[in-house]
This record gives C-alpha cells, structure tokens and sequence, in this order.
C-alpha cells in the first residue's frame, strides 16, 4: 500500500481537493480529503487518442520511454504505417513490441491497406483479413477509414469492413477531410464516429454537430490545435486531443499530450474541460482500461509541479511508478529488426524528364506549363499551380531560385520506373531530402535542387534499406530506419538528437519548412487533396485520377 499527498484534480467531479491517495494491487483504495503543505498536482495520466506510433521513428517500446516522461499513460494507436509495409506480420510485431513496455496501447485494425489502388503496397488487408483481425482481443477498434469516397459510394469491399466493426461491437475511426454536407452525413451515417483532420473550425462544429467526436491533432507537420482549440470549452463532450504523427525531436523537445494541456492553460481554457479531452473522452469513446483518478480505477495518474507549467515529476500506469524525476524506470530490451526492402539503386538516366517531341523548351513559344505541387507549411493538404518548367539539354530540372524543385516517388518493393513531379515550397538551394517513409505505402520520395543530387540521396536509402538522408553529393548524412524502413531500435533521444542534425542540415540547404521530413512523407498521400505524386504518378485527390505532369490551358 502507497500514499500520496497532492492537490488532487478530480476530472470526473470537477473539482480540486487538497488530500491523499492510496493505492493498493495496481488499483486506486481509497481518494481521501487531508490538509498537507504539498505543492504539487496530482491528475489522471493523460491519453493520445490517436497517434502512429510509427511516426516517431522507433518502435513502441521505446516511443514508451519517450511519452511516459511526459505524462502520457495510455495511447490509441493505429498500426497502419507498418501494416502496409508487411500486413499481419507488422501489426504482430507492433503489438509483441509494446508488451516490452508498462504504457498501455490499445491498437486498431487499418482499414485501408493499401490507402487507395493507386500506388504499390506491401501488403493488402482484404474485407476477411478485418474481419478476423476484429475479431482479436488485442485489437480495440476500426482504425481511420481515409477512403471516404468508397464509403460515400457505397464500396462493397469497403462496407463489409464497417459490418464487421460493427458485429464486433467495435469502435470506427474515420477520416474525412474537407468533407461537409450531404456526403459527410453518409460517411458519418454509417457509424464512423470519429474525426481528426478538419482544418478548419466550421468544418468541425458541423461535424460535431452530426454527432461526432473531433480529435484536435497537433503533431510535427499538422498542427490544428491553433484553428480549434475554443472547441473544448464549447463543445467538451465531443472533442478529444492527439498527435497522430510526431517525429521524435517533437516528442523529445517540445512534449506530447502535455503541451497541449500547457498551451490551453495559456489560452484561457478551463482545466477540467482540458483534461476531459485528453483523458476522460478518449477513455470513456474506446472504452480503455484506463483510470480516471477515481477510487476502484486502475491506478493511472501523473503528478505535476503546477497546472500552467505543467512539468511532470512522476507517471505511475498500474500502481507502478514508470517514471519519476527525469527518469524512466522501465529497462530498455533489445528488439529484433524487420523489414521488407525490394529496390536496387537507381541512376541519372532513371530521373531524366526529355521535352516531349514537338516543344522547344521555350517558356515563351512552343512550351506547355508542367502541373506543379504546391506544400503548405504545417499541412496534409497541397495546392497546385501550373509554371513553365526549367529546360537544361533537353530535359526539365530542378529550377531553385523560383523554388521549383524536382520530386521522384519510387517504389521500395520492386524495381519499377522513377515517378517524376515538380514541387514549390520545400526551398532548397542546394543538395537533397530523401525518405522511405512516405504515406502511406511508404516507398522511397526524395527532392532536390540537383538531378545527381536526388540520385546519391536515393542510393543512400537503397544501401541503408530504408530510413532519411539529406546533404550533397559531397556531404549525406543519414539515419537508417531498420524496422520496416520506418523505426529504428536504438533510444528515443539518440534518434531524436539525430534526426533534429538532419533537420538542421537541411536548413542549411535552405528549406524553410518547420518539419522538412513530416512534410515531405506527406506528398505522396493520395488520400488528400489536392496534387500528389505516387509510385505510379501524378494524382489529383480531388478528381482521383492520374494526371498528365504537362498541362493543357
């Protein structure tokens, strides 16, 4: 039996008490009012409601190390980065791995693998494989429905998922960008009941007002929590908080579920509603074996310094205290890498682009505009603009200095031809970035201010089997990503203090973006709008049909 003296803040009864915990066998005994001089905190462990952990470049029992520290006891995770690299097999190691570690993670079942027909996969999980994954006891939910024009269509492939979440009794995420109206009151009539990427705030209210629940995403590239935060004190039944995707300098640096209860606190939102999203919301919609801070609950809670500052001293998940005064308590275990990396390194000649037959190269007379790619800065979505491309001995390259850069998707699991776009906002100067993880087949996507440059930054990844690189032909530097092309095994500040050198190099390139990489994994999404680039081409999410690079005015 354990006691701790706190200023108790009851979520559940919305209140404060300055008093004593017991805890006894893993559980909460007894919550007893006691006078005490403790200046500290003491609240329910905070939950991400939804979050890849894959993102985070290391595998769940190390991704543990890293959110326990700041407060984080339980995560609702989709393993769909890795199902699409190796299916079943990814999704066992995903949930072995995480027994490593005392966090408690409650995985989904992906429901898009592959995300579209359109690329090349790893794997496919067919309607009957989600049927008998759902079917699991160790696999909580239906993970994001992102084709939501096969739902509003009515996809029989796609439906019988649906039926069979629902037979099981099992939660449905959804995904559902920009989608409003008469469609979104389809998508959300047949039971997916949650949403994560509305960017703006009226596309939220009236999705919650159909009746479902908003998760505020603040992750490395998007970032919502600006745009919707007044929505937890105006709608705190229906609003939740997550990070989806962070990288791990994120994590390490800036925090996880906890900055965000910080930058609510800083914007005037009241403490209960705040901890109502990140703990009580997403428990109570999962149905989480995950304590509330209430006598007979697991004893789930985190300790804190002050509520504004919000400095978390200990996090106990089970009874178990996993972390106290910037120490995990848990061992690290060694764990087993696993991949699947199909692709020979390719040459100049595979990236060359020659003017089509017929056309000068003259931006003045004789030459079409290209389609071009347009990032935006801390979001999914992208723009496209049409430009006269840059012509250097009959061929189209990289243009740096009006910031149109050549782009390439190739496929990790065969040696198919180099995909080839343009793209406007990832700003270097010089040399390349290159990543095998890239949504959400994650094959190989590099740009650069140079055709050798891309190719060097390619071959790296090739010989690493996966992982970053950026740099110049002379200088690459790298961090090779063994799990699946995605994850390394190596500790989360180690990979974090590396992969926050790779960002500043590509600073030095002369990218402005906040989170280069997190972008850049983003551009061969074909699941939003507007212009993508995949393994097979130009995409445009909004017709959802291939596109010529060349452009008919």
């Amino acid at each position: 039996m354990k006691k701790y003296l706190g200023i108790i803040v009851d979520a559940v009864s919305r209140r404060q008490l300055k008093g004593e915990v017991t805890v006894e066998n893993g559980k909460i005994i007894l919550i007893e009012e006691k006078e005490h001089d403790k200046e500290q905190y003491i609240l329910p462990g905070l939950v991400d409601s939804h979050v890849h952990m894959e993102s985070s470049m290391t595998v769940p029992s190390i991704f543990a190390r890293m959110v326990v520290a700041k407060g984080t006891v339980a995560v609702v995770s989709d393993p769909h980065e890795i199902a699409n690299v190796m299916g079943e097999e990814g999704i066992d190691f995903m949930v072995e791995d995480s027994k490593r570690s005392p966090l408690k993670v409650f995985f989904g079942v992906p429901s898009c693998v592959p995300a579209t027909p359109f690329e090349s996969a790893g794997a496919v999980l067919d309607a009957e494989a989600v049927d008998r994954l759902l079917a699991r006891e160790d696999l909580h939910y239906l993970s994001e429905m992102m084709n939501f024009p096969g739902v509003v269509l009515g996809f029989p492939d796609v439906m019988a998922k649906l039926e069979s979440a629902k037979k099981c009794g099992k939660v449905i995420d959804g995904h559902a960008p920009g989608l409003r109206g008469a469609d979104l009151e389809t998508y959300i009539g047949v039971g997916i009941s949650t949403d994560h990427e509305s960017f703006t705030y009226e596309e939220a209210v009236e999705k919650i007002k159909l009746g479902m629940k908003i998760l505020i995403r603040e992750g490395s590239s998007a970032r919502n929590f600006e745009t919707l935060y007044s929505l937890i004190d105006e709608y705190p039944e229906a609003v939740m908080l997550c990070t989806d995707d962070s990288h791990p300098d994120t994590l390490i640096y800036e925090g996880h579920i906890d900055k965000l209860i910080r930058r609510g606190q800083e914007k005037g939102l009241d403490i209960f509603n705040l901890i109502r999203a990140a703990v009580i919301n997403p428990v109570e919609h999962y149905g989480l074996n995950v304590g509330l801070l209430r006598e007979g609950d697991p004893a789930d809670f985190i300790i804190v310094d002050n509520l504004k500052s919000f400095n978390v001293i200990s996090t106990f998940i089970d009874g178990e205290c996993v972390y106290e005064n910037g120490k995990v308590l848990f061992p690290m275990e060694k764990v087993p890498a696993k991949n699947v990396f199909n692709r020979n390194k390719i040459s100049i000649d595979d990236i060359k682009l020659a003017v089509p037959a017929g056309e000068t190269g003259d931006r003045k007379e004789g030459m079409r505009k290209i389609r071009v790619i347009v990032a935006r800065d801390g979001e999914l979505v992208t723009g496209q603009e049409l430009a006269f491309p840059k012509v250097e001995n009959g061929g189209l390259v990289s243009d740096p200095e009006r910031d149109i850069l050549k782009m390439v998707v190739l496929s990790r699991y065969a040696d198919d031809p180099v995909r080839i776009g343009f793209i406007k906002n990832i700003g270097l100067k010089k040399g390349a970035i290159a990543s095998s993880i890239a949504h959400d087949s994650h094959n190989i996507i590099a740009v650069g201010a140079t055709d050798k440059d891309i190719v060097e930054a390619v071959n790296r990844l090739v010989e690493n089997k996966g992982g970053i690189v950026v740099g110049t032909v002379e200088n690459l530097l790298d961090l090779p990503l063994e799990v699946a092309g995605l994850m390394s095994t190596l500790d989360g500040a180690e990979v974090a203090s590396r992969y926050r050198l790779l960002n500043e190099e590509a600073r030095k390139l002369g990218t402005l973006l906040e989170s280069p990489f997190m972008t850049l994994a983003f551009m061969s999404l074909l699941v939003i709008p507007e212009l993508k680039l995949g393994d097979k081409g130009l995409f445009d999410v909004t017709k959802f049909e291939f596109v010529e690079l060349f452009a008919e005015e």
